[in-house]
């Protein structure tokens, strides 16, 4: 009796998903896949945000290269010179290379947060205008779906090269000037 019903439950469910099924069936669904890996390292504006990072940075980047080779050659100095040093000036330079050593992780700490808080923020920037383009594209195309970064994509659906030339045509940026 038990399994009667089941059957007779399962038959309705049939039969009232049969309009369903030949409804989606009548549709197609324009569907595309984006690489969004792909086009965040290609794109011509992330290497325009990665080259205005280098720049904006490169003078500070210096300082610190030259801070450290001046500790290094003060630390230098003092191994070779320290034995035949009075005691008193040997104790008062070993305090000056530490104070140095320590305002130059100082330095070095904040140089490093500052460079991420600024790649961090071209990085968003550079993503919102991907996701525009993506968008833009999808829209242009006729495209009903656009999936990111799938498992699996048949190449047939895959639009990145098509996103990728939509955004170097769109690429304003201006060369950044060399420092």
């Amino acid at each position: 009796m038990r399994s009667k019903s089941a059957i007779y439950v399962l038959l309705a469910l049939a039969t009232a998903m049969a309009p369903v099924a030949g409804a989606m069936a009548q549709t197609q669904a324009k569907i595309g896949f984006v690489n969004v890996s792909r086009l965040l390292a290609e794109a011509p504006q992330a290497q325009a945000a990665s080259a205005a990072l280098e720049t904006e940075f490169a003078s500070r980047r210096r300082d610190l290269e030259n801070q450290q080779k001046d500790l290094k050659t003060r630390e230098e100095k003092l191994q070779k010179d320290g034995a035949v040093m009075a005691e008193n000036e040997r104790r008062n330079a070993e305090k000056a290379l530490r104070e140095g050593q320590r305002e130059l992780a100082r330095k070095q700490n904040e140089f490093l947060e500052d460079l991420n808080v600024r790649r961090n923020e071209a990085l968003g920037q550079l993503q919102r205008a991907v996701v525009q383009e993506i968008q833009a594209y999808a829209k242009t195309a006729g495209f009903d779906i656009v999936v990111a970064d799938a498992l699996y994509a048949s190449p047939a659906l895959d639009i990145t090269t098509q996103v990728l030339t939509a955004l170097q045509s769109r690429n304003k940026a201006p060369a950044p000037a060399k420092p």
